[in-house]
This record gives structure tokens, sequence and C-alpha cells, in this order.
């Protein structure tokens, strides 16, 4: 069976379906977004506005400020103008708020599309409703394997409604990894993973860190996962110092990683290197780690020095890190460019439908062929059905006068992105 005979006998199952229930209730059960027309054209976006993942929100109301005055002439698409509305609900940092939030917009607000970006706790259960609802979904800012994996995706399938778009842990064993062995240590590696879909996926004994890292000689010390979140870090520490761990690797909330580095000090724990996703991602979790954040390293997945530009706006991505700090008064974060991208890719697929349906949209999302403020989009260059890769560096924070600045320190996995220094061993 081709795909269109299988999306054509998709249609004619619901179709069959709603006849037979009738009413109200097939009304509630299958409300088929694609049955309103009107004059405009909805993107529905499930961010974590509140909660402990907040801080991934930070650049939302600049970048959908700067997206509606990009649009704000309206779209062509199949040959009829249309306006562009975005409708925005919070996730409050927590995955059944943000499967209630996709549910409402499609089956309330009857968006044509979905985006959410922010960690597998909200882009997961986003895209479950918009794959159960037959919504075109497009969600970046979580490493493939919890998104694709966590999910259920089979590799040899893929979804048919929902795409995505980021880096995965391969590639940022790699760079991990290549960050470490540029300063002597004794490759002894203190594991702090959650136990949640992040923890789960960095600490898995297949597809995780461990086989990689033992392929390359590094010693892991893994106490398991600790439930996030956490204050108490005390016994994690101590098999660290048992061990004489020099290298501290996770994917850890800033809250938490805030706790474990202040006992760390408190408790005589000193690796040369700390390498914590999630947690030194951020300037304002930086900030608040005083002199203790001098030092700390993580993977970089967007920054000013990055080498892209916006199919949206043209900027590049030191005019888009530049013109957030001119109108917030805030320094960049990651998440900023990937906001935007979400939006480019959405807006480019919207332009190339042919016409409204959820089908003519899902496949040009599918066709998706484009340079964006993050680097190519091309849904068809894998590693799986449904998702592109994006590139990854690393970077260390260092003291620029006043500030803490993230300079780019490895790039082993994309050397179109230049080196601004080297690692330095933690003092």
């Amino acid at each position: 069976m081709n795909q269109n005979t299988k999306n054509g006998s998709a249609a004619a199952g619901r179709r069959a379906t709603l006849k037979t229930l009738g009413g109200v209730a097939a009304a509630s059960l299958f409300p088929a977004p694609y049955v309103h027309a009107g004059t405009s054209v909805k993107i529905g976006y499930v961010s974590p506005q509140t909660g402990p993942l907040a801080v991934f929100a930070e650049p939302d109301a600049f970048t959908l400020a700067q997206v509606k005055r990009a649009v704000a002439g309206g779209i062509k698409m199949g040959g009829r103008s249309y306006a562009v509305d975005i409708i925005y609900k919070d996730s409050q940092s927590n995955s059944n708020r943000a499967a209630e939030a996709a549910s409402e917009l499609i089956l309330k607000d009857k968006v044509d599309i979905v985006v959410a970006a922010s960690t597998p706790a909200t882009t997961n259960p986003v895209a479950d409703q918009c794959e159960l609802n037959g919504v075109p979904c497009v969600t970046n800012d979580t490493p493939w394997q919890p998104h694709f994996f966590g999910r259920g995706g089979d590799p040899k399938k893929g979804f048919d409604w929902t795409y995505h778009f980021f880096w995965g842990l391969e590639d940022i064993i790699a760079v991990f990894t290549g960050l470490w062995s540029q300063i002597p240590t004794n490759k002894t590696v203190g594991a702090l993973w959650p136990n949640d879909s992040d923890g789960n996926a960095w600490g898995d004994t297949k597809m995780g860190f461990p086989p990689v890292l033992q392929r390359k000689g590094f010693k892991l010390v893994d106490r398991g996962r600790y439930q996030t979140p956490s204050d108490n870090f005390s016994s994690y520490l101590a098999e660290f110092k048992r061990n004489g761990v020099e290298i501290v690797t996770g994917v850890v909330p800033p809250s938490d990683f805030a706790s474990f580095w202040s006992q760390a000090g408190q408790q005589g724990c000193k690796p040369k290197v700390v390498t914590v996703a999630k947690a030194s991602e951020f300037p304002i979790a930086i900030q608040s780690f005083g002199d203790r954040a001098q030092g700390l390293s993580v993977e970089v997945w967007w920054s000013p020095a990055h080498p892209f530009s916006s199919s949206l706006t043209g900027q590049n991505c030191a005019e888009l890190a530049q013109a957030f700090s001119k109108e917030t008064g805030k320094p960049w974060s990651m998440p900023l460019g990937f906001k935007h991208s979400l939006f480019e890719v959405a807006i480019d697929a919207l332009k190339r439908a042919p016409g409204k349906s959820p089908e003519a949209i899902r496949d040009a999302i599918r066709a998706t062929n484009l340079n964006t403020i993050v680097g190519p989009v091309n849904f068809k260059t894998g590693p799986v059905p449904n998702v592109s890769k994006t590139p990854l560096v690393a970077g260390q924070w260092k003291r620029r006068g006043k500030n803490m600045e993230l300079v780019i320190v490895e790039n082993g996995q994309a050397r179109m992105i230049a080196l601004q220094g080297q690692l330095e061993a933690i003092r």
C-alpha cells in the first residue's frame, strides 16, 4: 500500500467513524481541526512558562513578538492569503499538563499545526496528542532518542504526524568525551542522572553513556537514578570521593545542581571537570552559582558564534542574540535560537502547503529542507524517520571582566563552529 492510499484509507476511516458515532459524542472524540476554514491559519505553541523548566521559556515573549512582526502581513497557502494566529499555552513544567494543553489546542482552539520545545516533559506528551488526533506537529530541544524511542517510535515506521529536530545522545557523548580528553585526568566519571526521561535515557546501559564510556576507557561511578527534585546529594558525594572521581557529568535541573555543587564545596569534593547539561546551560542559573560557576562546562546547541541565519527575519545568530539582549536587558541563552527555529520550520511548511488540510501541512513538513538559525533542518536525513539532527559543540564558563561568558572549547562534531578557547581544569 503506498502512502497516498494509506492516508486516504485513514481519512475515510475517520469519516466513517464520525458518521457512525454522530452528534456531540463524535465531535468530542474526533473534532478534526481541519473542518474549519476561516481566514487565518492557527499555530498552537506549548511551552513551560511556569515551574522548574520555566528557564527554557525565557525567550518566548521576545520570540513571539518577532514572529508576529515577521508574519504581520499574513502568508499565502495554496494561492490564498491567511493571517497567522499563534495560541500560547503553559505546560507548567508538567507532562500531564503539557498533554492537556495540546489537547485544548487541538479540540478547542482547532489549530492547524502545533509546535513545542523544552525537554521530553513537554515535547513527548504534546507530540503524542498530535499523533493521536492527526494534527501536524514540530518539536525540538529534546535529544532525539528520548523523544523518538520514549514515545515508542519504530525506526522502520516512524510517526505519521510528528517531526522533531535536535541532536542525539551519540552527539553529546562524543562532545563530552572529546572535551574531557583535553586535560589530564584519571578518567573516572561520576554520574548524576535523575529518574526522569532524560536521566533514564542518558544512563541507559545500551544506548546511553555507559557503554560508550567503557569503550573509551572511562570508569563510570553510577549510584543509580536520584529522585528529582532533590536537595541532598551526600551519598553521591561520598561515593565520588571514595572512587576518586575527577569528572562529574549528568543532566540535572538547575535547582538540583545548585544543591549538589554547594554541598560538593562543603564536603571537599573537588573534580577537575564538571560537565552537566540543563543546570549550566543558562546564564541566570550560572549567575546564582557565583564564583563557583567558573570552569563549569556544558554542551552548546546554539550561541551567537554559530554561523547560521534565520529564514524568517534574515538575522544571523549574533544579531538575534544582540536583539534579544537589547530588548529584554538579559543575556542570550541557548533556547533562544531553537524557539525561533520552531517557527521558521512551521511557517516555511505552511507557506509550501497547497492548502490547509492536515495532510497538506504534514506533507509539507515532511519535505522540509530549510537553512535555519540553528542550522539545516531536513527530515529526510534521519537517523530515524521524522528526525533531523542539528550540530553540537561544548563550552566552558569563564570570567571575562565582571561577567561570566560561555566560551566554545570543543567542536569535534561540528567544525563549522569556531573554537574560542581551550578547556581549563576547575581550580
